[in-house]
C-alpha cells in the first residue's frame, strides 16, 4: 500500500501468496483489498491489520489474471487462464454459482457494471463478453472486432459503454445495447494495450501500453487528448483514475509506480568487483527490468552483473553446478529466475534472490542444451537440444510435458516462444525453422525453407507476426508468421556466421552477431543496417539482446567479455559538440595508424591523438560499458567537457595547478 501524499508505502507488504500477484483492487468502502495470483487462488486483505481475512477463495485450476470488487462490496469476480469467469462471495469464501464458461482462451480482465448486474470480461481469443451476474448466461454475442487477445476491459460510469485494450494495439469503444463498435478504433500505442480504464465522469479513457507511455482519450470525439505521458522505461501494466478525475496513476515493469497530473500532463516529483569469466561466454539476457544482464559461460558459471555499476551481482560459485559449458540462459518474464542450458544435458533453474538452483536439474536431453526460453506466463521452459528435439518443462514440477517435439533432422539451435505463448520456433542445422503449436505438440504447416547454412539462432517480434532468424550463411531473414514465406530480400551485411539475433521491444529493429566479431542493428521498414556496425570484440560474437528499453544492446563474446552498447541516437555524449563544429560537413571520424583521430578523406583533419592501449575501446563511442572493465578494447569514458581543438587548443593550458584544482 502507498500513500499518494507522502509517496511513502503504508504498513508492511500484504504477503502469502506463494506465487506472482497479477491483479490488485480496493473494495468500494476502501475496508479490503482483493489480490489475483498464479498461484491460482485469490485472496481478500483488511488494510487496517494487513492480515489476510478468511482462507484464500480456490477453484481456479490455472493462474488468475484479473479480480474486481462488485459495487456493493458483497462479491468479487475474478478471470483465468482456465477460460473461466468466476463469481465469490467475500462473507462466505465460496463460488457464487457456476464458473461463466464461454471463452476458449485465457481471461485476462474482468469488471462489474456500476449497477452490479454485469460482468465484462475480456480473453485472449480475441472477443469481450457480457455476463448476466443473476443468470450466469453470457448477455448477447460476443463483442468481436479486436485481431489480438484483449487485455483489459472496463465499463463506463453510466453502464452504457465499455472499453477494450488489446494485443492488437488498439482500444475499443462497445455500445451495450447494440452490441456494436463505437466509431473507429483509437489509434496511437505502438505495441500492446495493457491496461484501460474510464474517469469517473466517463467523459475520458486512459490507456497504459508496453510502448511505456500513458494516453488520455476524448469519448466525445474519440480523438488522444494531449500528448503521450511519457516516463516510464518499461511496459505500463496498470492504469487508473483517481476518484476527481484529476490524477491518474500508472504502474510499469520499470518497478516504479506514478502519479500524473492530468490538467497539466506533468508527472508528480518523483561493492568490491568479484572474478570474471574465464572462457568463452556463449549467451547474455537482459532481466526484463533492464537492471541486470545474465551471463552463461564456457566456464561452466551463470552470471549476474549489475549494470549501473557494472559489477558481478553474486558470488559465480553460487552459480556454477553445471558440470560443463553454458551454451544459453535466459530471464523469466517476471525477472525471479533464470533458466541455463548446457553441454552436461540439463536445463537448471536459478532464483534470482537467493542464487540459487530451485529443485533438481531438469532431465531428459540425450545431448548438449543448446537453447533455452521462458514461456511468457513463466510456468513453462522450452528448450532445444543437439538431440534433435525441443523439450517444454513445467516449472512447478521441473518434469517434462509430453513427447518431445520432432522434425528437425539435425541438432536444434535455437528455441523461441511466442509472446502469447501459443506458438513456438525452432532453428536447426539442417537449415529450416519450424512453428510448433503448444496445445497439440505438433508442427504448424511445413518448414519455412530458404536459408543455405545450419539456422543458429530464431526469434518472435514483440507482436507475434514475425520471425527473424540468422545463418551460418551470414544472412538474416524475416518471415511472415500468417504466410509463412520470407518478407523481403535476406539481410545481408556480415562477413562470417549469424550467430544470434534478436527483435527491439518496440519491433522496429533488429539486432545481431556475427563469428565477423560485429553487432548490426537493422531497420524493420527498410531492411537496411543501421549506421555503422558495432566493433570492439576481439572474437566471435555469440549472442546479442536488447535492453527492455531498446537504447542499449548487450553482448557476449569469445573473448571473454560482455559489453554494453548505447545505440540511441540522441544521446548527446557519443559525439562532443567541440568535434562536431569542428567537423563541419558531420564526416565520419576514424583513428589513423598513428593514431590520430582524424576526419575522412580526402583531407583529414587531425583532431585528437589516442593513447595505443585506449585506441579499441574509443574506436567506437557507442560502446558503453564493458565486463571486465578493464579487458581488451574495454569502453573508454571520455569527459569532453574541456576538449577544445583547432587554433584555440592552446586555450585550455593553464600554467596554475591551484586553478586547475
Amino acid at each position: 500500500m502507498w500513500d499518494v501524499q507522502t509517496g511513502h508505502q503504508f504498513g508492511e507488504p500484504f504477503v502469502g501468496h506463494t506465487e506472482t500477484v497479477s491483479s490488485v483492487a480496493f473494495s468500494p468502502d476502501g475496508r479490503h483489498v482483493v489480490s489475483g495470483s498464479a498461484d491460482y487462488t485469490i485472496r481478500i486483505w483488511d488494510i487496517q491489520t494487513g492480515q489476510q481475512v478468511g482462507k484464500p477463495l480456490e477453484g481456479h485450476t490455472e493462474r488468475v489474471w484479473s479480480v474486481a470488487f462488485s459495487p456493493d462490496g458483497r462479491h468479487v469476480v475474478s478471470g483465468s487462464n482456465d477460460n473461466t469467469v468466476r463469481i465469490w462471495d467475500v462473507q462466505t469464501g465460496q463460488q457464487f454459482g457456476e464458473p461463466l464458461k464461454g471463452h476458449t482462451e485465457g481471461v485476462l480482465s474482468v469488471a462489474y457494471s456500476l449497477d452490479g448486474r454485469h460482468v465484462v470480461s475480456g480473453s485472449v481469443d480475441n472477443t469481450v463478453r457480457i455476463w448476466d451476474v443473476q443468470t450466469g448466461h453470457q448477455f448477447r454475442e460476443p463483442f468481436v472486432g479486436h485481431t489480438k487477445g484483449v487485455c483489459s476491459v472496463a465499463f463506463s460510469p453510466d453502464g452504457k459503454h465499455v472499453v477494450s485494450g488489446s494485443t492488437d494495439t488498439t482500444i475499443r469503444i462497445w455500445d451495450m445495447q447494440t452490441c456494436q463498435q463505437v466509431g473507429e478504433p483509437l489509434e496511437g500505442h505502438t505495441h500492446w494495450v495493457r491496461s484501460v480504464a474510464f474517469s469517473l465522469d466517463g467523459r475520458h479513457v486512459v490507456s497504459g501500453s508496453d510502448d511505456e507511455t500513458i494516453q488520455i482519450w476524448d469519448m466525445q470525439t474519440c480523438q488522444q487528448v494531449g500528448e503521450p505521458l511519457e516516463g516510464h522505461t518499461d511496459w505500463v501494466r496498470s492504469v487508473a483514475f483517481s476518484p476527481d478525475g484529476r490524477h491518474v496513476v500508472s504502474g510499469s515493469d520499470d518497478c516504479t509506480i506514478r502519479i500524473w497530473d492530468i490538467q497539466t500532463f506533468q508527472q508528480f516529483e518523483e561493492p568490491q568487483q568479484l572474478s570474471n569469466h574465464t572462457d568463452a561466454i556463449r549467451s547474455v539476457a537482459f532481466s526484463p527490468d533492464g537492471r541486470h544482464v545474465v551471463s552463461g559461460s564456457d566456464d561452466c558459471t551463470l552470471r549476474i552483473w549489475d549494470i549501473q555499476t557494472f559489477q558481478q551481482f553474486e558470488e559465480p560459485q553460487k552459480l556454477s553446478n553445471h558440470t560443463d559449458a553454458i551454451k544459453s540462459v535466459a530471464f523469466s518474464l517476471d525477472g525471479r529466475h533464470v533458466v541455463s542450458g548446457s553441454d552436461d544435458c540439463t536445463i537448471r533453474i536459478w532464483d534470482m534472490q537467493t542464487c540459487q538452483q530451485v529443485g533438481k536439474p531438469l532431465e531428459g536431453h540425450t545431448e548438449s542444451v543448446q537453447s533455452v526460453a521462458f514461456s511468457p506466463n513463466g510456468r513453462h521452459v522450452l528448450s532445444g537440444s543437439d538431440d534433435c528435439t525441443i523439450r517444454i518443462w513445467d516449472m512447478q514440477t521441473c518434469q517434462q510435458v509430453g513427447k518431445p517435439l520432432e522434425g528437425h533432422t539435425e541438432r536444434v539451435w535455437s528455441v523461441a516462444f511466442s509472446p502469447d505463448g501459443r506458438h513456438v520456433v525452432s532453428g536447426s542445422g539442417d537449415k529450416t525453422i519450424r512453428i510448433w503449436d503448444m496445445q497439440t505438440c505438433k508442427q504448424v504447416g511445413k518448414p519455412l525453407e530458404g536459408h543455405t547454412a545450419w539456422v543458429r539462432s530464431v526469434a518472435f517480434s514483440p507482436d507475434g507476426r514475425h520471425v527473424v532468424s540468422g545463418s551460418g550463411d551470414r544472412t538474416i531473414r524475416i518471415w511472415d508468421m500468417q504466410t509463412c514465406q520470407q518478407v523481403g530480400k535476406p539481410l545481408e551485411g556480415h562477413t562470417s556466421s549469424v550467430q544470434s539475433v534478436a527483435f527491439s521491444p518496440d519491433g522496429r529493429h533488429v539486432v545481431s552477431g556475427s563469428y565477423d566479431q560485429t553487432i548490426r542493428i537493422w531497420d524493420m521498414q527498410t531492411c537496411q543496417q543501421v549506421g555503422e556496425p558495432l566493433e570492439g570484440h576481439t572474437y566471435w560474437v555469440q549472442s546479442v539482446a536488447f535492453s527492455p528499453d531498446g537504447r542499449h544492446v548487450v553482448s557476449g563474446s569469445w573473448d571473454k567479455t560482455v559489453r554494453i552498447w548505447n545505440i540511441d541516437p540522441s544521446n548527446p555524449n557519443l559525439i562532443p559538440a567541440s568535434i562536431s563544429q569542428y567537423n563541419k560537413k558531420n564526416q565520419s571520424c576514424s583513428i589513423n595508424p598513428q593514431g590520430w583521430l582524424c576526419t575522412a578523406e580526402p583531407e583529414p583533419k587531425l583532431i585528437l591523438w589516442i593513447p595505443s592501449h585506449l585506441r579499441g575501446g574509443f574506436s567506437d563511442l557507442r560502446q558503453a560499458g564493458t565486463i571486465p572493465t578493464d579487458a581488451e578494447n574495454f569502453a573508454v569514458k571520455v569527459d569532453w567537457s574541456k576538449f577544445v581543438c583547432g587554433e584555440n587548443w592552446t586555450s585550455v593550458w593553464n600554467d596554475n595547478p591551484e586553478d586547475e584544482e
